[in-house]
């Protein structure tokens, strides 16, 4: 079995090029790479390991036709363009928790030294000065600390800040109650935190939503002698706003680890003024870090290519190592029953709804429904995979529903696909016998049991005598071989279905030879 290969291209702890060899890749370390000249090699490599310097472009990934994952080893994924990457079936996953103690430390580092000071009290005590009398810093005991932003990081300051004896709120869109009491703090709206906060962190990514969202309205609206603090993203903070403010002694103090612009030009406005603390960028620059996010972004790269396991992706449903052997047989049901049921409906699709009875309705339904989503769009485009398929049914305009029923059936564990069309809904159901096999086991309401394998033939015809005997003898005069024979109906000389699996492709002119026989009402050739 041929390794998956693995290029890391940016500065990384060497534990990364180890952790990839140790669980099954072949590596290659090549840093410094323009452009064009990663695009010239990208094209024969699975896995792509990056920090922020190598960009992740649609020209990257338009010349990467082997690429399965993009690993960032770091939180931010700017410098990869995730819509294109997801169009393309190309996991992009991050590490958001290897810095996190590191970047929750810098921005309490940064507060502490806004409140006393000592950036400024450093630099003139080393010019051989001894100003004990020039500056009178604040105590963060008892002080309001707001937090823009408490997940990951934001709850991390939030338990230090509680150390140091502060009150903390909190504005977060996702942040619940019960995780507020949870934490200690108070959820507030964003309004009530800029007005009554003495310090205010931010901890939130930088989004369409979140652009200048201190802009100068707000910041003109915080407490008179508040500090604030950005180890974030730059372009939370309306700089211009900021160095006004800062000048009129409203703001008493700021200090950012990121800027909107970076490197910040060497004129820029806010270098220079009294109160203002910065740092190039240092938020995750701990030892401690650089090992960490190095170790993870080569555990979850090894994991995806070796196993299937997928963490920390962002734009796919996680699914743990330990997940993806127990889900191996049910997402290929799924992937079958939407193929099927993608072959098999007339008209336009509007609505898919799949429904998980039994013991697969206790699993992670995500990946389950993205095998169906595969399943389904491949009668639409061939380079479909798990990844592109939900995109590809957004783009569409599929309204796609999940169902689980807890209680169990006829079968231990069931799965049924049913389709909106323009002509009516399609259903189609199938189970695991033995907890592997994957079986169909119902079909536009008629019972059947069939496996989905290979060629196959689909036949709705009058249940009536002779039919078997005639289309037998039709495959046969065509030199085709019957693998399997599957056959349901709804009633005595009612409507059936026959599901015959042969061994090569069936041409044309048998399927329009079998419409013709007597009895048929639709004659589909399938392949899975």
């Amino acid at each position: 079995m041929t390794k998956p290969k693995v290029l890391i291209s940016d500065k990384m702890d060497p534990n990364a090029e180890r952790i990839l060899k140790e669980r099954g890749c072949d590596v290659d370390v090549i840093t410094g790479k323009t452009p064009e000249e990663l695009k010239a090699i990208i094209g024969q490599y699975d896995g792509l390991a990056i920090r922020s310097a190598t960009k992740v472009t649609k020209e990257i990934l338009d010349a990467a036709t082997n690429l399965k994952v993009v690993g960032r080893a770091g939180i931010g994924v700017d410098n990869v363009d995730i819509p294109h990457a997801s169009s393309k079936g190309v996991v992009v996953m991050n590490t958001p928790f290897g810095n996190s103690i590191t970047t929750a430390e810098h921005a309490i580092a940064l507060l502490m030294a806004l409140a006393r000071q000592i950036p400024e009290a450093n630099d003139q005590t080393q010019e051989g000065k001894w100003p004990k009398n020039a500056f009178m810093g604040v105590e963060v005991t008892g002080k309001t600390l707001g937090l823009i932003g408490a997940g990951n990081i934001g709850s991390i300051v939030a338990s230090r800040a509680l150390g140091l004896r502060m009150k903390v709120i909190a504005y977060d869109p996702f942040l619940t109650e019960e995780r507020a009491v949870e934490l200690g703090i108070e959820k507030v709206d964003l309004e009530g935190l800029v007005t009554r906060a003495d310090f205010i962190t931010l901890h939130t990514p930088l989004t369409d939503d979140t652009r200048n969202i201190l802009n100068r309205e707000r910041l003109e609206k915080t407490k008179k002698g508040v500090r604030i603090v950005n180890c974030a993203r730059g372009g939370l903070i309306d700089e211009a706003a900021l160095k006004d403010l800062l000048d009129s002694g409203h703001i008493a103090g700021a200090a950012l680890d990121v800027f909107a612009v970076e490197p910040p030009p060497a004129d820029h406005p806010l270098f220079g003024t009294p109160n203002f603390i910065c740092t190039p960028h240092l938020g995750a620059s701990t030892s401690e870090a650089q090992v960490n996010v190095a170790l993870q972004v080569a555990e979850q790269i090894a994991d995806y290519l070796v196993s299937g396991g997928v963490t920390n992706a962002l734009n796919v449903p996680s699914l743990s190592a330990e997940e993806a052997p127990k889900l191996k047989p049910y997402m290929g049901l799924a992937e079958k029953l939407g193929s099927l049921v993608g072959q098999l409906a007339h008209g336009n699709l509007t609505q898919i709804s799949i429904e998980r009875s039994g013991a697969a309705a206790e699993l992670n339904g995500k990946p389950i429904e993205a095998a169906v989503l595969s399943g389904l769009m491949k009668n639409y485009s061939q380079s479909v995979n798990m990844v592109n398929a939900p995109f590809l049914a957004k783009e569409r305009g599929l309204d796609v529903r999940s169902v689980r029923h807890e209680r169990e059936g006829v079968y231990h564990t069931l799965l049924r696909v049913t389709v909106a069309t323009s002509q009516g809904d399609r259903s189609v159901a199938g189970t695991l016998f033995g907890s592997e096999a994957p079986r169909l086991v119902s079909i536009f309401g008629i019972g059947i049991e069939a496996d989905l394998d290979g060629h196959m033939l689909y036949i709705v015809n009058e249940d009536a005598p002779g039919f078997i005997g005639r289309i037998g003898s039709l495959l046969g005069e065509a030199g085709i071989n019957i693998g399997t024979f599957h056959l349901g109906r709804r009633e005595a000389g009612g409507e059936a279905v026959l599901l015959l699996s042969v061994d090569q492709p069936i041409p044309q002119d048998v399927i329009d030879a079998a419409c013709k026989l007597q009895g048929v009402k639709m004659v589909k050739a399938l392949a899975f």
